[in-house]
């Protein structure tokens, strides 16, 4: 190993007793053969072990899961098709209950105790900062699916690649362009939002509030909510009693479906509705008893791109799953594309020395995924733009940019 890693010896002292509080660990052994070597037992018929945390309990368990599902497809697929450099892929994914204390420990131990060869980030920004830290203290490349907020990218990481096509500031640009477009006399004049207090949720929400109140439009209320909140019928009156022409949600899934359920039964009709992330989820139209004609949501993915690795994709997962996968699922697999890429490129796995050359070559390279083909610059952060999705006619579809647009743009939302 590289002299660039602390003492392992002093790392196992600090987390011997974290590494125990991990109580659950999938780990994906190849299922299929094509690894390399011919079974003499060496270095290179040993699987490449990927180490992850995720929130599969607690607050962020609904998109940590589908996370999970995206990770896990990528090296099953992966190992199908011969592994990396001849070897077969296994994952050792640890559940830091949606926890940050609880993230550290599981990426202290994994790297540190396990030795795993390649780390892949968790979900949610509040997870990914802490994790990005014990990574880079270690010199390990990480490669995340979703820390989406700014506040990522002025840490500092010199290690971190954000793997979707736009940071959570700038996923509604083309939705605030629209809008922005309209005659000022048919665009919405007032707007209501209610974000989780979240840095993802609360940038997506607050980069489209800010552009649009930039423009002159008037932000009639603007309220956070903790993220484990269940009850939204005060913030669902306030909104209500503003008559808001426009409503903004910076959320996640539950909280959103719980506030548009809120919204709906006090008879809030606003002209337009945007919910971050949730309106994505295959289940969010039966939770919200399939009122979401109009409902729009910005998305780093769609099925029916035609990149050709999300083509491929998209048929061996619906194959695996038995229906497409959704953008968390997308983003995760984009992860794997990713790290992949750079470990193919420059023909190593592994702790020390190998982990600042994949570094480097993901900054000087574009490597193509199923969410289209990705650069960063210098702090991780991708050079690319979100689509917007709304439901039309009962399926969530491309509206906007119109160059790439599935169905026309619906304005006004039908009542819901």
């Amino acid at each position: 190993m590289s002299s660039r890693l602390p003492s392992r010896t002093a790392r196992r002292r600090a987390i011997a007793v974290a590494a125990g509080l991990s109580t659950t660990a999938l780990v994906l052994t190849a299922c299929s053969g094509g690894g390399g070597g011919d079974g003499g037992g060496g270095p290179e018929d040993d699987p490449i072990v990927v180490g992850i945390s995720l929130p599969l309990t607690g607050d962020f368990s609904e998109p940590g899961k589908g996370v999970q599902r995206g990770y896990e497809a990528w090296a099953e697929f992966v190992n199908e098709d011969g592994g990396l450099l001849g070897r077969q892929v296994e994952l050792k994914i640890l559940d830091d209950q949606s926890n940050a204390d609880r993230v550290v420990q599981d990426y202290e131990a994994l790297i540190a105790q396990d030795e795993v060869d390649l780390v892949f980030g968790p979900f949610s920004t509040r997870l990914v900062v802490p994790s990005a830290r014990v990574a880079e203290e270690y010199g390990m490349l990480f490669v995340e699916p979703a820390g989406a907020a700014n506040e990522v990218f002025e840490q500092g990481f010199e290690n971190l690649f954000y793997a979707a096509p736009a940071i959570a500031d700038d996923h509604y640009n083309y939705l605030a362009d629209h809008i922005l477009a309209m005659p000022e006399d048919e665009r919405p004049q007032t707007v209501a939002v209610a974000a989780m207090d979240d840095p993802f949720a609360q940038g997506t929400a607050y980069g489209l509030r800010d552009k649009l109140a930039d423009a002159g439009l008037d932000v009639v209320v603007d309220e956070v909510y903790p993220p484990n909140t269940t009850d939204f019928s005060s913030i669902a009156a306030k909104i209500s009693d503003s008559d808001a022409d426009m409503v903004i949600g910076g959320t996640q899934y539950q909280d959103a479906v719980n506030l548009i359920v809120a919204l709906q039964q006090l008879g809030y009709q606003p002209d337009l509705a945007a919910f971050s992330t949730a309106p994505t989820n295959p289940e969010f139209a039966s939770a919200i008893g399939s009122k979401t004609e109009g409902i729009l949501s910005p998305t780093g993915y769609t099925e029916t791109a035609s990149w050709p690795s999300n083509v491929d994709f998209v048929e061996r997962y619906t194959e695996l799953h038995g229906n497409p996968p959704g953008e968390d699922e997308a983003n995760a697999y984009t992860t794997g594309q990713v790290v992949a890429a750079a470990v193919e490129a420059v023909g190593c796995a592994e702790q020390g020395d190998c982990q600042q050359e994949l570094i480097d070559w993901l900054r000087d390279n574009e490597v193509e995924t199923v969410v289209g083909p990705l650069t960063w610059d210098e702090t991780g952060k991708p050079q690319g733009a979100h689509l917007i999705q709304q439901y039309v006619d009962g399926e969530i579809q491309i509206v906007l940019p119109e160059d790439t647009k599935e169905a026309d743009f619906i304005y006004p939302k039908p009542a819901w």
